[in-house]
């Protein structure tokens, strides 16, 4: 009995030690249903058969370009990768698809390659076989490319499903409503595809489980208020996003079901509106969200005034109103907090709201805020003392507003402080030297303001983080000094500097030169006048991607040699380098500027294969000779190429018509020679063509109206021949026009004017042999403000319609399309002498018909033309008067009306022209008396008026008629008449000063003297007053005798 007592014990037990054996053999369970997690890592016999065959079934139907599902082979699938098994059963319960190569917002712009993302993308069919998998509870398949297919219908069939995210994987078409069917679902994302929805979206509120949910990018506009009503069937909801989901608002009858029918959502923690359009004012019922920890309603469209009722959600963590169009200002929205006793808000964005007020001093008042979003708006005043309160503040943006002041010595309080950001405002004061103190910052940016006083190493004394600075001004000069020794060394490591036109030289300090981490350099206009820093550059240079050192006074030579793998941007311009062009390998750079320096010697011929993939490249003003090489014709991406002002020679290459992408090309005042036969070629995208001031010969290709899109024609300061080609009617975008200084001739041709060139503002043709008349054709271009046709051979009347002209004559018409006119400088005489223009060209408005042979009177209608500021009618034959209301054009700064046959008198309203500057009206039969007054007061040289016989007054010697009689005086008899008069008027104000004064002065010092001053007064007042009465009474006396 004992012994089989004994024995079954020992049976028993031997069982037990092989089960936990087996248990342990067999089970790692590690499965957390809530976190979504499970251990793929599982160790099972095998998976389920059925469902390897299905998941080998879907991988078939599966394009995989960078093989993330190479790992699907063999017999346990729960081993594949993105597939989880349940320890116990062995059942798939996880397909986890999502492209987990990092999003562009997840790393930086340097280290994202879009061709590394693309391809880890998923693309295909999703194959139907997922239905063997019973127990999959989670599917993800977000950040693939499955080209617009539709959601699967059977998706609704996997009943065990708890998490479906499809999220930016492109599917499109509508939403299938058997997804109502997943009763267990708690999380659905469908945001950022292309999908639609029904009129309604029932089959959403049968998700009685739902927590989360994002239908972001979907057109809900079709739904009505639907998509409110079927949201509000979901009380387990805490996320709701439907970010650009093109909600309008909706009329007042039915606004209350839109809005308040959210109000049952209690456990609602985030909500997403964002890229909505309502338009309506700020909905107060939000306030009523009580649980809302994150609320985002930017670029919604909201008017009016943040509500009040905003400062009663106390839990709220995350507020974005970026966007918007608010009035009013930040105090009322900070006091509306003030009940709150523990303020939660975190991060605040009200950026780019058109809000309009002082910074309040009660923005200290949210200790918890960490990040402050207040750039774009109409802030004003300066940042109060109380911002040094948020001690957990750790971004701070102020940009593009209006701040003055200097930043307060509290912001060294913000020891958590990694970004400052006060970009484009107007402070003009001080940088304290608290700013040192933020141990933590990492990026600066104090650019675009007018800045006074010096910074110092104190300033930068413990920034031991900082990355990423930026002061100066892009445009304009600023007073901000950088006064640090020559030989200090900074406790920071710079990867972006930026200091435009402010103050470090003269020379390249140690403390920019220990800057070896550098990828990001703009250092011009600062005045640095050094040798260039070629050991310092070879450092950096091979992480290098932007640099900017123009604009500044460096000297030498560049390095022959440098390899720079990620170099984008080179700008070395206007600076004193000379020497070879250098041969720097460097296959990312876009744009190579190295215009104004002194550099000399050939373009190199390999230049394609150094920098292969070149946008813009600006070598002019410098003393390059030589041709230039066939290998630019390999850079098929060029954008740019800029090379005036140099010495080059030879014929231009043909060779530049075949790259299309070429937009601008400026081979002025150089030495080219020969005909200009570039056949150009439907196609291409040429917009500024500039081959003037060479020694080009032959006639104006015809081809040349193959440039559809062409702005800017300069072909002035050559031997062309021949007529206008008719083909240029073609350029119908041509904006400007400058043939002057050739051989040209024939008449100006009809269709300058006309409806296909209608965009010209500049047509300039001096000095060429034009003849023929002066077309009415020009009268219709409204943009046109610089007309020159001078020199020329050109007859008839001046047209009347000229008064037509209609950016002569309102603001409105005038073109700012001004950056193609701006590349480079325009020659135009004006003032009497020959000006160069370059970016204000725009500005000027000008006519000049001179050197011709015209004939009849200047028209009336063209004292129309209020805003022109230039009228040379000269060397014509020009007869009658000079136009009576002249003085209309007040903008006027020169007029030549000389060498005609004008006749009668000089209209008195001439002397209206306040902006006067230059006139000459001699060598005409001009009579009578010259008119004075206003600005003709300072144009004194009798050579203005000179031959005109029967003129006669001031500045010429003959007087008119009834003018007193007076000796002859010449121009410096007058010059002493007006001397004269000024030290009358000198002599005057001083006796008045010595006058007045020295009476009230005196009287005001010495109390005695003016006691005394007044009772002389008064006795003076009371005897007079005596006198008077004494006569009355005695006239009196004597008319009561009578």
């Amino acid at each position: 009995m004992d012994s089989h007592y004994h024995l079954s014990i020992a049976h028993y037990f031997l069982l037990f030690l092989l089960a936990s054996s087996y248990m342990r053999s067999t089970t790692q369970l590690s499965f957390c249903l809530a976190g979504g997690e499970l251990s793929s890592s599982v160790e099972t016999n095998s998976c389920i058969d059925e469902e390897r065959r299905a998941l080998q079934i879907f991988k078939r139907h599966l394009v995989d370009p960078s093989g993330r599902l190479s790992s699907w082979v063999g017999h346990d699938c729960c081993r594949w990768e993105g597939i989880s098994c349940n320890n116990l059963t062995g059942h798939v319960v996880k397909m986890d698809l999502r492209n987990r190569y990092p999003g562009l917002r997840s790393i930086s712009d340097e280290e994202w390659d879009r061709s590394a993302y693309e391809m880890a993308k998923l693309r295909g069919k999703i194959n139907a076989s997922l239905l063997s998998l019973k127990h999959l509870n989670y599917l993800d398949l977000s950040f693939n490319d499955f080209h617009r297919i539709q959601v699967p219908k059977f998706f609704g069939e996997l009943k065990s499903l708890q998490y479906l995210n499809l999220s930016a994987a492109s599917f499109g078409g509508e939403i299938p409503p058997s997804l109502g069917n997943l009763s267990s679902l708690n999380f659905l994302d469908l945001g950022r595809n292309q999908l639609s929805s029904s009129r309604n979206l029932n089959w959403l509120s049968r998700l009685s489980s739902l927590k989360y949910l994002d239908l972001g990018g979907m057109d809900l506009s079709t739904t009505g208020v639907n998509w409110a009503y079927a949201v509000n069937m979901l009380p387990s909801l805490a996320e709701l996003h439907l970010s650009d989901c093109q909600i309008k608002s909706i009329s007042l009858s039915l606004q209350s079901i839109n809005l308040t029918s959210l109000f049952n959502l209690t456990s609602l923690i985030t909500l997403d509106l964002s890229w909505n359009d309502f338009g309506d004012p700020f909905p107060s019922e939000f306030a009523n969200f009580k649980s809302l920890e994150y609320l985002d309603l930017s670029n919604t469209g909201l008017e009016g005034q943040i509500p009040k009722g905003i400062g009663n959600l106390c839990k709220l963590k995350v507020l974005s109103l970026y966007g918007n169009e608010f009035n009013g200002g930040l105090e009322e929205f900070c006091r509306s907090f003030s009940n709150c006793s523990n303020i939660a808000l975190e991060s605040l964005d009200l950026s780019f709201s058109k809000l309009g007020s002082q910074l309040p001093v009660s923005l200290g008042m949210f200790k918890s805020m960490q990040n402050l979003y207040l750039g774009g708006n109409s802030l004003w005043g300066s940042i109060p003392d109380s911002i040094g309160n948020l001690s957990s503040l750790k971004t701070l943006y102020l940009s593009y507003n209006m701040i003055t002041g200097s930043i307060p010595d509290s912001i060294g309080n913000l020891s958590s402080l990694k970004t400052l950001d006060l970009f484009y405002n107007m402070m003009n004061g001080s940088i304290p030297q608290s700013l040192g103190q933020l141990s933590q910052l990492v990026s600066l940016d104090l650019s675009s303001n007018p800045w006074e006083g010096n910074l110092t190493e104190a300033h930068f004394i413990n920034l031991t983080r900082l990355q990423d600075f930026k002061a100066g001004d892009s445009y304009n000069h600023t007073s901000l000094i950088f006064d640090m020794a020559y030989d200090w060394v900074p406790p920071f490591k710079l990867h972006t500097i930026y200091i435009r036109n402010c103050h470090i030289g003269p020379g390249f300090g140690i403390w920019l030169q220990s800057q070896t981490e550098l990828r990001e350099i703009y250092l011009s206009g600062n005045g640095i006048s050094d040798s260039f820093p070629e050991e310092w550059l070879l450092k950096i240079s091979s992480q290098l991607i932007q640099l900017d050192l123009s604009y500044n006074q460096f000297r030498g030579n560049l390095p022959s040699n440098l390899k720079s793998p990620k170099l984008e941007l080179i700008d070395l311009s206007h600076n004193q380098l000379d020497g070879p062009l250098p041969l720097w390998s460097a296959t990312k750079v876009t744009n190579f500027d190295l215009e104004s320096n002194s550099f000399s010697g050939p373009i190199p011929s390999n230049i394609d294969q150094m920098m292969p993939n070149l946008n813009f490249l600006y070598l002019s003003e410098n003393h390059l000779n030589g041709n230039i090489p066939r290998s630019i014709c390999n850079m098929q991406q060029l954008q740019e190429l800029s090379l005036f002002g140099n010495h080059l020679n030879g014929t231009i290459p043909p060779f530049v018509y075949n790259m299309k992408q070429l937009q601008i090309l400026s081979l002025g005042s150089n030495q080219f020679h020969g005909e200009l036969r570039l056949a150009w070629s439907v196609g291409s995208n040429m917009m500024f063509l500039d081959v003037s001031q060479n020694n080009l010969s032959g006639n104006i290709p015809t081809s040349l109206g193959a440039l559809i899109s062409l702005k800017v024609l300069k072909l002035n300061n050559n031997n062309f021949e021949g007529e206008i080609p008719n083909s240029l009617q073609n350029c119908s975008q041509l904006g400007s026009i400058d043939l002057g200084d050739n051989k040209l001739f024939g008449k100006i041709p009809q269709w300058i004017g006309g409806l296909n060139v209608s965009m010209l503002n500049m047509i300039r043709l001096r000095s060429n042999n034009f003849s023929g008349h002066i077309s009415q054709q020009l009268c219709n271009l409204q943009q046109l403000h610089i007309l020159d046709l001078s020199h020329n051979n050109i007859s008839g009347t001046i047209p009347k319609c000229l008064g037509n002209l209609a950016s002569l004559v309102n603001d409105s018409y005038t073109s700012d399309d001004t950056f193609y006119a701006s590349n480079q400088p325009t020659t135009l005489t004006l003032k009497g002498k020959e000006l160069v223009y370059n970016n204000t060209l725009y500005l000027v408005k000008s006519i000049d018909l001179s050197s011709n042979t015209l004939q009849g009177e200047i028209p009336e209608e063209i004292s129309s033309l209020i805003l022109l500021g230039t009228l040379n009618l000269s060397r014509n034959q020009l007869t009658g008067k000079i136009p009576s209301q002249i003085g209309n054009l007040h903008w006027l700064e020169t007029l030549d009306l000389s060498h005609n046959h004008l006749s009668g008198q000089i209209p008195q309203s001439l002397s209206s022209l306040t902006s006067l500057s230059h006139l000459n009206l001699s060598y005409n039969n001009l009579s009578g008396r010259i008119p004075s007054g206003n600005q003709l007061q300072t144009l004194i040289d009798p050579s203005i008026y000179m031959e005109n016989p029967s003129l006669c007054g001031v500045p010429l010697s003959t007087k008119c008629p009834g003018d007193e009689t007076f000796p002859s005086k010449d121009t410096k008899d007058i010059n002493v008449g007006g001397n004269d008069e000024l030290w009358f008027y000198v002599s005057m104000v001083l006796g008045f000063i010595v006058g007045f004064w020295g009476v009230c002065g005196t009287l005001i010092l010495k109390t005695s003297w003016r006691y005394a001053y007044f009772q002389f007064f008064d006795s003076i007042k009371d005897k007079i007053a005596l006198a008077i009465a004494l006569k009355v009474a005695r006239f009196q006396r004597m008319f009561s005798y009578v």
